[in-house]
């Protein structure tokens, strides 16, 4: 079972990484780009809607949002352009784990300068 949940987690992955790699495609409409970067920002950001560390409910986001966000924004991104992604995506994944870290710090930088921007205005309103 658990090899069988790797190969989930797996290629949830990939199909994420494929949405990150359609959100650069020009041929994609704009509101499907901005619906797949909010997915794959959501899957790769260390801030979950709900802390896993609460039993349960902490999991139980990342195993319903994240594929439900995957299933939506694939409905939204042309199958062409899809395909070409999913195969890049695999071809990047398989050598190299690099472009997960890259994401994860992107998302991380994100998370603290809007922390700080609001740190700062609420500092100058003091």
């Amino acid at each position: 079972m658990r090899t069988r949940l790797e190969e989930r987690a797996r290629a949830l992955r990939t199909e994420a990484y494929a949405l990150f790699l359609a959100y650069k495609d020009p041929r994609v409409p704009w509101y499907a780009r901005a619906f797949a970067i909010c997915v794959a920002a959501y899957a790769v950001s260390p801030v979950d809607l709900v802390p896993d560390f609460i039993p349960v409910l902490g999991y139980l986001d990342d195993a319903v949002l994240i594929p439900l966000g995957v299933h939506v924004a694939l409905k939204m991104i042309p199958a062409d352009v899809m395909a070409e992604c999913r195969a890049r995506a695999r071809e990047s994944l398989e050598g190299s784990r690099s472009a997960g870290r890259i994401a994860a710090a992107i998302v991380v930088l994100l998370w603290v300068l809007i922390v700080g921007a609001v740190v700062a205005a609420t500092v100058g309103k003091m």
